[in-house]
């Protein structure tokens, strides 16, 4: 999952340079006063979504499987918590009835 998002910040900062470079050489209008800042970012995100989108598909379905498989997991084991309870609990009250 790091090395997803890592990879994604990858993606993020070359769309950023990139957009950076084509509104300082004028290819790419510049924002309206101060805003010119936050214009660069904001394009740089639209850019880099769909690029980021198609580049890392394979690494995102490997992150995908590792979700999967750390909640698939977490259930498995929460279920046998939940079992040990309940057998905790018929237990206690089994011995509450020959008592």
């Amino acid at each position: 999952m790091l090395r997803y998002t890592l990879m994604r910040l990858g993606v993020f900062a070359g769309c950023l340079v990139a957009v950076w470079g084509l509104v300082y050489f004028g290819v790419v209008p510049r924002g309206l006063g101060s805003s010119n800042g936050m214009w660069i970012i904001l394009l740089a995100l639209v850019i880099s979504a769909p690029i980021s989108f198609v580049l890392l598909r394979k690494e995102r379905d490997r992150a995908s499987e590792t979700v999967v498989r750390r909640v698939d997991r977490m259930k498995a084991n929460l279920e046998a918590n939940r079992s040990q309870e309940d057998e905790a609990i018929d237990t206690a009250q089994g011995q509450a009835q020959t008592s």
